[in-house]
């Protein structure tokens, strides 16, 4: 459509695509790559990194991949705010869509920013109470050495005698 409009749009249409490139890489790494697992190459949470703090994202990854293999009560485990608020996101990220292509002049009302606001923070002090028990799971420990063929192995127990090869 050529028009007063059409630098707007395309610039929309650029920014769109390029989001959904992003999403759709990261979604198809998460049905591959489990973030429960910690031989994973995942990214680590820099407010975790640095306070050692859940912030309101964390866990994150590991909803996504739990909601994309059909597991909601480990997704609703690992954060249970992002199950609800990303929807929501995307849905006003649609309304935004939607109007901006209408009428490039529109902006963002205001209380959307704020109702995400005022429900993540909350989120991010309530996660990190001592005794809260919808912490993040973490990742599986490391598996047992290969070749030992028991699971006391990791312990420091020695590995059942039918499991190892004779010398």
């Amino acid at each position: 459509m050529v028009g007063r409009f059409a630098p707007e749009r395309r610039r929309i249409l650029w920014l769109l695509g390029g989001l959904g490139a992003c999403v759709l890489t990261g979604i198809g790494y998460l049905l591959v790559a489990d973030p429960h697992d910690r031989r994973a190459p995942m990214p680590t949470c820099p407010t975790k990194l640095v306070t050692d703090l859940d912030c309101p994202a964390c866990g994150g990854l590991r909803m996504v991949h739990a909601a994309l293999h059909g597991n909601w009560g480990r997704a609703l485990h690992d954060n249970a705010y992002l199950v609800v608020a990303l929807p929501c996101a995307m849905a006003a990220l649609l309304v935004w869509t939607r109007h901006r292509w209408q009428d490039p002049t529109w902006r963002t009302p205001r209380w959307i920013g704020r109702a995400f606001l005022a429900t993540a923070a909350p989120w991010a002090v309530l996660r990190n109470l001592p005794g809260w028990p919808w912490r993040p799971t973490r990742p599986t420990p490391e598996p047992a050495p290969l070749g030992t063929g028991h699971r006391s192995a990791r312990r420091g127990a020695a590995p059942a005698r039918h499991l190892t090869r004779a010398p």
